[in-house]
């Protein structure tokens, strides 16, 4: 049965939302007032549906002693009764099966639980259906894997043209994980928006599931002709509650109107199927809510979770906003803000009295005494076209022995941001800018972000540099650190920059280039361009040999309609030269930053680190490269860069796959983390395994991130320009923590808005069709990677005009015949062949009038039934 009170994720569900089957079934829109809620209460006692949480002290004792795990909680969002924590020993996840084991705890709550008898663990089947490979394993994609990618930032004050080109802009962030973040965006984000229900009447999500830890890629067990088990549990504590108990989605009447419920609540929809049902008071709805609940059928409501009892399948909400109407920008955008925590406020009276007053503001003298200045030197930006943040500077001077200069100056936000200050605690609590597609919610105040930090050029700037004496092969002969004032010379965009480097014989156009101030001619900053791209080559070369991982995968542009705002057409940005070279060299001062404050403070620095893949999903990927004959080593994190770089050729075939085998191995990856280095004690875990380097940090984006910050203040300090800051190790290790936790919901946020605005775009441009390359076959469906714009899609048989279809494993590959239904009564039906790395022709199409979307196979021509571009092979036919 489906739920039409759900916005965007209309879904079948045997029980409603925040009711397991263990407490029995209920219909569309049941509420404490059906029946059997009745029968209770005329018992005069109410049965309890959830544990009461254990005590601190047990549960402290419980964790010592091992009978008790904690873990952050992952609940699947297309499956709300299947959730998740990490197990301890890296190995597969632990299971909570249903909504009473996992106890009123929400998704991304530090929850502890126990693990339960063996003969109540999860079975595995060998040949489990679809359902059993659904997990719930959130798009935790490392972004410093990818390069410095930083979500795009709208256009303003274009009138000469309708179009609004949003960049993927890139951020200091570098190739830190060695991932590209931006991939996933269209995973987990997209997957909110984009289930539907089929014709038949089974759930058909057109995103693809997000993989347990047993499933490679989508094959779950069948790998295995045994059954498996997997170690459940359940919640008996929750220790923080990291889900902001905020939500979005409808309101509608209860359904029993005889029940005295109906007259004191409303039932609240959230559109995150892992939140609760509420019922809310109907004195917090519109006034006229119960005479004319149809005027609200596609209203977009806040409601927060103020309770949820031992004894109530639904949490009791309060309504805290209405947003507008479902499926447009800015309601959605806010909704999203919102459920994620982000404070998009603006900032009090209080913190902007913090900022200088005395506007146009100028360097006080007493600076310049202070600082090395290089107002006269070769300096400029390089950045998207649209930015207005601009974090970091670039110099590079010829020596006359042949070697360089090369300087990264970054902007001194500490300087204008007081420690313990009201503009301080706004900007360690908010911890990072967060971008949207079509606007950022800031850190910091727009006069610090945009005019007093920002390197804008042709006006003198505070900087904090790292300066090099490098070689043309990018060895290090010198290093200097310290506190300056530059005045960049001209604003370049990664445009700009890239037709320096494809043009090194022949000067750009001056009308092509930005305005360069007098002191600097337009060759000058040329050849400073060409200089830095040749020790970038250099340094990245040498990066990679020496163990580096990068994994590229391919991140959504979108170009805007500069009235409405809505997304006129998307493409994937390329990732050129230009990024490469400023990459480079924010590594470079990132690592340089790292290795001074921690030989400085060793107790008290704050250090970047990458842990190794989830062991148990790298082995089972590694299992299925060896059934798929790929030669990929997984040993180390540049054994598979080198893998992954040799194995494929340069055709769109081999491309297509290696996109496909790329998007599979960030899977197995975690998070990069801030951590302080007096709480670790031991050296190994502050490596990180993608940059393959022991030490790093974050110097280099201090405008939008809280950790440069506290990075740059103790660089301050190791230099003596200041005492040491006044933070001890916990103290440090707790501020970091919750930046990780914040540059999470950042990326979460980020991807969000761009499946919201990818959603939009099917809807109001779609269909879309593409190529697509097959990335997991299951017995009634089959996962695609769609290659023009990234996104992943599940297709589900019974979704198309299918005479027939057939589930098998030839050897171990999953193989999954079609056979087509003609379209003339003549023609003979067509057979088609679903194998991994199949080349097919799929459609993106908006499904109603709702904000989702689904793909559809498109259906193959007699000659091109086996696949595009592959022949059918022998190993398809079961008897080869």
């Amino acid at each position: 049965m489906s739920h039409p009170d759900y916005k965007l994720n209309p879904q079948s569900l045997g029980t409603p939302r925040g009711v397991s089957s263990v407490s029995g079934p209920h219909g569309v829109g049941a509420s404490p007032g059906d029946r059997k809620s009745k029968n209770k209460a005329k018992r005069g006692k109410k049965r309890s549906i959830f544990e009461t949480y254990m005590s601190k002290e047990d549960v402290s004792e419980g964790l010592k002693r091992g009978t008790l795990i904690q873990g952050v909680l992952r609940i699947n969002p297309k499956k709300f009764h299947e959730a998740f924590i990490p197990s301890p020993d890296g190995d597969r996840d632990i299971f909570i099966d249903g909504v009473v084991a996992r106890n009123r705890a929400l998704n991304g709550d530090v929850v502890v639980v126990k693990v339960l008898p063996e003969e109540q663990w999860k079975v595995m089947e060998p040949e489990s259906s679809d359902r059993e490979v659904d997990a719930a394993r959130e798009s935790d994609i490392p972004e410093e894997l990818c390069g410095r990618h930083r979500p795009p930032q709208p256009l303003k004050g274009y009138d000469d043209s309708p179009d609004v080109i949003i960049e993927a802009q890139f951020d200091g962030s570098d190739a830190e994980d060695g991932l590209d973040s931006t991939q996933n965006v269209l995973v987990d984000g997209v997957q909110r928006l984009s289930v539907c229900v089929s014709a038949k009447g089974r759930e058909c999500a057109g995103t693809r599931d997000t993989k347990d830890e047993n499933t490679f890629p989508s094959q779950d067990t069948r790998a295995s002709p045994e059954k498996t088990l997997q170690k459940s549990a359940k919640v008996v504590y929750i220790l923080e509650r990291k889900h902001s108990r905020a939500a979005t989605g409808l309101l509608k009447l209860l359904a029993d109107k005889n029940s005295e419920l109906f007259r004191k609540y409303a039932l609240f929809s959230p559109s995150d199927h892992r939140v609760p049902r509420m019922y809310v008071p109907l004195k917090d709805c519109p006034q006229d809510f119960v005479t004319r609940p149809k005027d609200y059928t596609n209203t977009l409501f806040i409601c927060r979770i103020v309770d949820w009892k031992e004894d109530s399948n639904f949490a009791l909400g309060q309504l805290a906003k209405s947003l507008g109407q479902a499926g447009e920008i800015e309601p959605e955008t806010e909704g999203i803000l919102t459920e994620y925590g982000v404070d998009f406020s603006d900032f009090s009276s209080q913190v902007l009295e913090c900022l200088p007053q005395n506007l146009p503001w100028t360097i006080p003298q007493e600076e310049f005494s202070k600082r090395r200045d290089l107002r006269k030197a070769c300096v400029f930006t390089i950045d998207p076209s649209t930015a207005r943040d601009l974090d970091d500077a670039l110099s590079c001077k010829p020596l006359t022995d042949g070697n360089f200069e090369v300087g990264v100056h970054i902007a001194d936000v500490s300087y204008f941001v007081p420690e313990g200050s009201d503009l301080d605690r706004v900007a360690t609590e908010r911890a990072t800018s967060v971008y949207l597609v079509q606007k950022v919610v800031p850190m910091l105040p727009r006069l610090l972000c945009e005019e007093l930090c920002s390197l804008n050029p042709m006006t003198d700037k505070l900087t904090f540099s790292v300066i090099w004496t490098l070689t043309p092969k990018g060895k290090i002969l010198d290093e200097w650190f310290g506190r300056t004032i530059i005045r960049s010379c001209t604003k370049l965009s990664y445009e700009h920059a890239q037709s320096m480097i494809e043009s090194p014989a022949q000067p750009v156009p001056e009308k092509a280039l930005p305005p360069i101030s007098p002191e600097h001619s337009s060759q000058e900053v040329h050849e400073a361009v060409l200089n830095l791209h040749g020790i970038a080559k250099e340094l990245r070369r040498q990066r990679f040999v020496d163990g580096a991982l990068r994994l590229d995968q391919l991140k959504l542009a979108f170009t805007l309609d500069h009235e409405t705002g809505l997304p006129q057409g998307c493409h994937v940005y390329e990732y050129r030269d230009s990024n490469k070279l400023v990459e480079e060299l924010m590594v470079l001062a990132n690592a340089a930053v790292a290795h001074k404050i921690y030989r400085t403070f060793p107790e008290r620095a704050l250090l970047r680190r990458h842990p190794p893949p989830q062991t148990k999903m790298l082995s089972d990927l590694e299992e299925f490269c060896e059934q798929m004959g790929l030669p990929v080593d997984f040993s180390s994190a540049g054994a598979l860069n080198r893998s992954l770089t040799d194995m494929f050729g340069d055709d769109k075939y081999s491309v297509a796959r290696k996109e496909v085998l790329t998007n599979m191995c960030s899977r197995p990856m975690q998070m990069a983390l801030y951590f302080c280095s007096g709480v670790l004690q031991d050296r190994a875990q502050f490596w990180h395994y993608a940059l393959n380097m022991p030490l790093y940090t974050h110097f280099t984006s201090p405008i939008r991130r809280f950790p440069d910050i506290l990075v740059h203040r103790l660089m301050a300090a190791a230099l003596g320009y200041r005492a040491l800051p006044d933070l001890e190790p916990d103290v440090l290790q707790k501020q970091a923590d919750h930046c990780n936790d914040r540059r999470m919901v950042s990326k979460r946020v980020q991807e969000l808005s761009t499946g919201l605005f990818f959603a939009i775009l099917v809807k109001e441009s779609g269909p879309l069709e593409s190529e697509a390359m097959v990335m997991g076959v299951l017995n009634q469906a089959f996962d695609v990677l769609v290659l023009r714009y990234g996104v992943q899609k599940r297709i589900y048989c019974n979704a198309l005009p299918l005479r027939s279809h057939h589930f098998q494993k030839v050897g171990k590959k999953p193989e999954l015949t079609l056979v087509w239904e003609p379209q003339d009564v003549e023609q003979e039906p067509v057979r088609q062949v679903i194998t991994i790395f199949s080349l097919v022709e799929v459609v993106l199409q908006a499904e109603a009038a709702a904000l989702k979307y689904s793909a559809i196979l498109k259906r193959p021509s007699s000659e091109s039934a086996p696949g595009l571009w592959e022949e059918e092979e022998s190993d398809s036919d079961p008897e080869a």
